[in-house]
């Protein structure tokens, strides 16, 4: 079974839902069965990618206050506690673009997970500029991959079309929000469902799909800022 994950480095209830859906996973006994694919998602896609925006001015278009931002900030470190996730004030607002091709990049080595989980960390809690081509590679290096090869890779247009590509996919299938879960193209799963939504959910889903089959032969960020 195939699920495919749309999710951006600066959505906090991508990072909760990425930790409830990994949770799902070890409470389902066909999890070695299930491929997980990461989908880049931008949900502003008008940040510079050298000029961290203002907070202020950034919220204030969104329609929050500050105080606002940090009372949700109280809320998402409750969520967050459970797993251990710190989500500290002061996040660089820059544009995630290149952060998605790291992860892309990741992806071809397996390590597409791990890369997100990094991003999320470094983006929430670590408060590094994630647009950053020395930041990114220190943090690809963490995670194992090669610091010349990411570097390279930044440098150069790799994987601007896959990302490209992906947010087009979501649009085109009607993703406003993530995080966003589709299961063989099939269902669809949205938002930081609890835990206990995404075991019984994706198992119905394995079981109605994939047992009938071997039998036979053998709360999200939407683009505006909102809920966050």
């Amino acid at each position: 079974m195939k699920i495919e994950i749309w999710s951006d480095v600066m959505c906090p209830f991508c990072y909760i839902g990425k930790k409830n859906f990994e949770t799902a996973l070890e409470q389902i006994p066909y999890k070695d069965k299930i491929q997980v694919i990461w989908k880049s998602y931008q949900l502003d896609s008008d940040l510079s990618k050298t000029e961290p925006a203002d907070a202020k001015e950034y919220f204030d278009k969104k329609g929050y206050s500050l105080e606002q931002v940090a009372a949700s900030k109280v809320r998402l470190n409750e969520m967050g506690a459970p797993y251990g996730v710190t989500f500290n004030e002061g996040n660089i607002m820059i544009n995630t673009g290149d952060a998605h091709r790291v992860i892309q990049f990741a992806q071809t080595k397996g390590l597409a997970s791990v890369a997100e989980e990094a991003l999320f960390k470094a983006y929430f809690t670590d408060n590094k500029n994630v647009a950053d081509h020395d930041t990114l590679a220190e943090i690809a290096v963490e995670i194992g991959l090669n610091k010349t090869e990411t570097l390279e890779m930044l440098n150069s247009d790799s994987f601007v079309f896959d990302v490209a590509s992906d947010v087009l996919d979501a649009r085109n299938i009607g993703v406003t929000g993530v995080p966003f879960f589709v299961v063989d193209r099939k269902y669809a799963l949205s938002g930081a469902q609890p835990v206990e939504y995404f075991v019984s959910a994706l198992t119905q889903a394995y079981e109605k799909d994939h047992l009938d089959a071997s039998s036979n032969d053998g709360a999200t960020c939407d683009v505006d800022g909102n809920n966050c």
